[in-house]
C-alpha cells in the first residue's frame, strides 16, 4: 500500500555533456614531415634545371622539446598524450560498445492525433492509475500493459519499494522516517524509469495511491518526476468492493477494514477535481481496461487540468 507522504526530492537532473566535443589532437612534436618543393621550384635533394646545383639550405632549427617535458599552459589543463601512449577516451563515451540510452526528458504534453478519435491502443502515453488499496489498480494496469498493440511497460510503485530487502520498513509496524524516505525514493525510481521508457518509444502506466489533499507530494511531486504529458486517472470502486477484495490480499500488502475505509474515504475528494474517474465496482479486468482505453484516448484529446 502506498502512502502519499513526505517531502517531494528535486526532480532528477538531465545528463550533463562531457568535455569531449571541446577536446583537441595535436601532432606529436619532432615527427617526420614529407618534404615538399621549395621556393624556385627546386626539389629537396635534387638538381636545379641546366645542371647546378643549388646552394645548402640552412640547417632546419633544433625541435622543441616533447609535450610531456613542456609545461601546461596556464589554464589549460590537457595536453597531447607522450609519444606511444594511446589517447585517453573521452569523457561519457562507452568504451564498451554498448548503445547510451538517450537521457530520460520531462514528457511532454501528448499532442492529439489528426482524427476526430485517437486510438489510445497504438498512442505511446504515460498513465499514472491512481486509487485505493484493494481498487484492482495492480491487475488493472498489468492487464492494459499486456493487451496494447504498442510496447508498454507496468511499473509498479510498490514492486519497486520491495527492492528494499534488508531494513524494508513496513508501514504496517509503524510509519516513520524509514517507510517515508523509501516511498520517496521509489517513486523517483519510477519516475526515471518512466521517462527513459517514453523516451525509447515504450509507454508506461504507474499505479500509486494519491491523495487530493496531498497535492505538493502526489500529483506534484509525479508531475515533477516524470513531466506534465503524464495522464492521471481515478480507479475508484465502492467501499464494499475495496474491503473485499482486500481481504483476499497476503503479507504486508493486505491491510486492516478500518484502514481501508479511512483511505477510500479519502479517495472520494477526487470526486469534483476534474480528473477522470473509473468506477469498476461491476466490471472485470478485461472491461475496465476496455473503458480505461477510452479514457486514455478522451484524455489524450483533452488532456486534464491538473
Amino acid at each position: 500500500m502506498q502512502y502519499a507522504v513526505g517531502a517531494p526530492l528535486p526532480p532528477p537532473h538531465g545528463q550533463a555533456s562531457g568535455p569531449g566535443a571541446a577536446m583537441h589532437w595535436t601532432p606529436h612534436p619532432g615527427g617526420h614531415i614529407p618534404a615538399g618543393p621549395t621556393p624556385g621550384g627546386h626539389a629537396p635533394g635534387g638538381h636545379a634545371p641546366g645542371g647546378h646545383t643549388p646552394p645548402a639550405s640552412p640547417p632546419a632549427p633544433a625541435a622543441p622539446p616533447p609535450a610531456a617535458q613542456q609545461p601546461a599552459p596556464a589554464g589549460q589543463g590537457w595536453h597531447a598524450p607522450a609519444h606511444g601512449q594511446a589517447p585517453p577516451a573521452p569523457q561519457g563515451m562507452d568504451v564498451t560498445g554498448h548503445v547510451p540510452l538517450p537521457p530520460g526528458a520531462p514528457v511532454p504534453l501528448p499532442s492529439p492525433p489528426t482524427d476526430a478519435a485517437p486510438d489510445a491502443a497504438h498512442t505511446a502515453v504515460a498513465v499514472l492509475l491512481i486509487g485505493p488499496a484493494g481498487a484492482g489498480k495492480t491487475s488493472v494496469a498489468r492487464h492494459w500493459a499486456d493487451t496494447r498493440r504498442v510496447p508498454t511497460a507496468h511499473i509498479s510503485l510498490d514492486d519497486v519499494r520491495e527492492w528494499v530487502r534488508s531494513g524494508f520498513a513496513d508501514p504496517q509496524a509503524g510509519w516513520n522516517e524509514h517507510s517515508e524516505a523509501q516511498y520517496r525514493l521509489a517513486r523517483r525510481t519510477c519516475g526515471f524509469a518512466a521517462r527513459n521508457f517514453l523516451a525509447n518509444g515504450i509507454s508506461c502506466i504507474l499505479d500509486d495511491a494519491v491523495f487530493p489533499d496531498r497535492p505538493v507530494v502526489g500529483l506534484g511531486g509525479w508531475k515533477r518526476h516524470v513531466g506534465p504529458g503524464l495522464l492521471p486517472i481515478v480507479l475508484l470502486p465502492g467501499l464494499e468492493i475495496v474491503l473485499e477484495r482486500n481481504a483476499r490480499r497476503s503479507g504486508n500488502r493486505r491491510l486492516s477494514d478500518e484502514e481501508v475505509a479511512r483511505i477510500h474515504g479519502r479517495m472520494a475528494g477526487w470526486y469534483g477535481s476534474g480528473l477522470p474517474i473509473i468506477d469498476n465496482s461491476q466490471h472485470d479486468v478485461a472491461t475496465t481496461v476496455r473503458v480505461l482505453d477510452d479514457v486514455v484516448a478522451r484524455s489524450i484529446a483533452s488532456p486534464p487540468n491538473w
